[in-house]
């Protein structure tokens, strides 16, 4: 599937291939005590009962031959410890006293020093004479007052010491002070207040903060803390382990074939391949004495991968529905967390649950996220966390035995970047790659979506299947249900087949965009689609043109819609330029009609000079090259060789994008020859686009004056 700049192209050339590695599995080894073999042949084989198995050591290992400890004799009732509860009642009370006191100290040491200078009644006569009293307030003998100047403590203790009051001025300074009024009385007081501008008070003494507020400052964060550290433990102890384990139990979410609704291999289409081949696990889940008797093993694991949206979720929950097991789900990225340990400790717990509800399936999604190839190098922070969360799933899936009825699927789009000890046999054993579906497989996953979904007599899934190449079934599942939301929106019965074509520009080319153009960028626009469109009617071997517009779409003003008639696996190099040809027809209609050139022919120099580098670096399609790959799959990521090898010289860079311009100035040559050779074609495929702004398939061709069974013969033959 192809579009010009308008209308991004859809189905660039891709390339798959790969090798399968590992070592062979370990056989299987002695027991400990000598010659005598292990029960059932070592390796793998069933354990011994309880009382036949070898005592364990202080350390937890267990050795052949060794004499069984004595049992434990009885002791005295009067020196036995206390009970656990009652242990930890204690403990409880011993943090609680120390939160307690903790607090205490830290308050006191942060209180600050009372705001009054308490003073001595000659030194408050003095300051009153001396005119530095603004304002007091008295209660019985208490006097409390303000100063007009601030005084220091070593200012009063000079005064009662005897010495003058500017003898000692070091300390804090006050600006508030108390005393108290002898108790013989002084009558003069009030009349030398009055005489010196004293303002006397009617209101309470200043008496600090009240009891309640001391005691919730003193004993409130410590009790709340308590009380905190409380529920966090009756928390963790209801969810099962203690307060810490929390952070390590499994996220992972369980289903259950009987209690949600059941996913079967009926709900799966398209990759009939890759249910063949775990239609094995699904019979050995559902009777695995069948498989036993004969000494077979089914994998431990199984690894799925393939690109973005093919099925690999809804195949495992496939397999837990039609083996009827519990099904364990959870990314990869929520092992690991900010706490060191914490991706290890969920794979414990996680694979533990699965054990307890065997037979189960364990499903990760997003492998690559934690199992990386693992690097010789120093690794720091989230890298080491993530090792550790590896090597632990590694412990795990190593320590299996058959009869425990854990399968592991793991789903990844990149299993090139997984560590290699993954992928050797007794971990995952079985790889299965999910492709995209070719139109057939296409065809039935649309009738799976669409099974909920009223469809009129005019729609023609297989038509829908064809012109979709490339799609997965995420991809198709989102055009049945916008063909369902358009069909909904102009108020349909049953969705036809128009909502599953507009359904299909609007997923494909994008959604209209009502901007008014000017007549003469609109004519520009059309030459310009016309272009790409009569060099796709034109060419040998090009894709078929499904629908030609003018309408804007995203950021395209206009676009050009070309699929091919059957699925393609391979590229040869004439098709390839063919592409390069059709993607430059637009420019070429501009410079071959105005003399002149725009810039709507961005993303199809893009496109063009991306296939043009892969022709040259990556197939060996060069001759001046050779048939080497001298550049990575990703045009625009660093490249390094399979074998670690490092870029390629100057002169080979240089030398690739000499020959990619070589390509492409060829193919350019060839659509202006072409566009000269037919410019009456091109001009009453024009004038029809200003007419009725969008055509398919049969007004395209007709316009154009291109018969299309020749031009579908041509193709064939190409």
């Amino acid at each position: 599937m192809a579009t010009d700049e308008r209308g991004q192209q859809r189905d660039a050339p891709q390339d798959a291939g790969g090798d399968v590695s590992g070592e062979a599995p370990k056989g299987a080894g002695k027991s400990a005590s000598g010659d005598v073999p292990a029960p059932n042949g070592g390796g793998h084989g069933g354990r011994p009962p309880a009382h036949h198995r070898p005592p364990r050591t202080d350390g937890g290992w267990r050795v052949e031959g060794a004499v069984p400890p004595p049992p434990p004799e009885p002791t005295d009732p009067g020196t036995s410890k206390p009970p656990r509860g009652a242990q930890w009642v204690r403990r409880v009370w011993l943090i609680v006293v120390a939160a307690l006191l903790v607090n205490w100290i830290v308050v006191a040491a942060m209180s600050r020093p009372s705001p009054f200078l308490t003073t001595s009644y000659t030194f408050f006569r003095q300051q009153v004479e001396a005119g530095n009293v603004s304002q007091i307030t008295s209660q019985g003998n208490a006097i409390q007052g303000v100063f007009k100047h601030p005084v220091t403590a070593g200012q009063a203790s000079a005064t009662t010491s005897g010495s003058t009051a500017n003898g000692s001025s070091g300390g804090t300074a006050y600006t508030r002070f108390e005393t108290q009024l002898p108790a013989f009385g002084n009558n003069d007081l009030l009349a030398l207040l009055t005489a010196k501008g004293v303002v006397v008070n009617a209101k309470p003494l200043a008496t600090g903060r009240p009891l309640w507020e001391t005691l919730l400052l003193y004993f409130g964060p410590a009790l709340a803390f308590v009380a905190f550290f409380i529920y966090l433990s009756r928390r963790a102890a209801a969810a099962g382990g203690g307060m810490l384990s929390a952070f390590g139990r499994s996220r992972a979410r369980r289903y259950e074939p009987s209690q949600q609704r059941r996913t079967t291999f009926a709900d799966v289409a398209g990759i009939d391949e890759a249910k063949e081949e775990l239609g094995e696990v699904v019979d050995f889940l559902r009777e695995p004495e069948r498989y036993r008797r004969l000494g077979a093993r089914i994998p431990r694991g199984v690894l799925l991968s393939g690109p973005p949206g093919t099925g690999k979720t809804l195949l495992a929950r496939a397999v837990a529905g039609e083996a009827a097991v519990p099904f364990f789900w959870l990314s990869a990225s929520e092992f690991v967390e900010v706490l060191v340990g914490v991706g290890a400790s969920r794979v414990r717990d996680l694979f533990s649950q699965a054990k307890a509800a065997a037979p189960a399936i364990i499903f990760i999604d997003e492998l690559d996220a934690i199992g990386r190839a693992r690097s010789s190098g120093v690794s720091l922070g989230g890298n080491d966390e993530r090792e550790q969360t590896l090597n632990q799933i590694l412990t795990e899936m190593d320590g299996f035995t058959g009869t425990e009825g854990v399968i592991v699927m793991a789903a990844t789009n990149r299993a090139e970047v997984l560590d290699p000890a993954l992928l050797r046999p007794g971990r995952f054993d079985r790889r299965v790659t999910v492709g995209p579906p070719d139109q057939k497989g296409r065809a039935a996953i649309l009738a799976v979506h669409a099974r909920d979904v009223p469809l009129a007599s005019d729609v023609d899934l297989d038509g829908v299947a064809s012109q979709t190449p490339g799609m997965v079934g995420a991809d198709l599942a989102n055009l049945v249900n916008e063909a369902a939301l358009l069909a909904a929106r102009r108020r349909h019965d049953r969705v036809r087949q128009d909502d599953f074509s507009d359904a299909l520009e609007r997923v494909v080319l994008g959604s209209e965009r009502r901007i008014v153009l000017s007549s003469e960028e609109r004519e520009r626009t059309a030459y310009h689609e016309s272009g790409h469109a009569l060099l796709g009617m034109l060419q040998e071997g090009a894709d078929p043109v499904r629908k030609v517009s003018i309408v804007p779409r995203g950021q395209a003003l206009g676009v050009t819609f070309q699929s091919p008639a059957a699925d393609r696996y391979g590229y040869a190099a004439s098709y390839l330029r063919g592409r390069i040809t059709g993607a430059l027809g637009g420019r070429a209609a501009e410079e071959l009609v105005y003399g002149d050139v725009t810039t709507g022919a961005e993303s199809d120099l893009e496109q063009i000079t991306a296939i043009a580098r892969q022709m040259v670096g990556r197939w060996g399609m060069s001759a001046a090259v050779g048939p080497v790959t001298v550049l990575p799959r990703d045009d625009a990521a660093p490249w390094t060789g399979a074998d670690g090898s490092a870029a390629p010289s100057d002169e080979t860079r240089e030398l690739i994008d000499t020959e990619a311009r070589r390509i492409i100035d060829e193919c350019y040559r060839r659509a202006l020859e072409l566009l000269g050779e037919n410019r009456e074609r091109l001009d009453r495929l024009a004038h029809a686009l200003l007419q009725k702004e969008t055509l398919d398939e049969d007004e395209a061709y007709a316009a154009a004056g291109v018969d299309h069974r020749l031009a579908a013969v041509r193709r064939d033959a190409a």
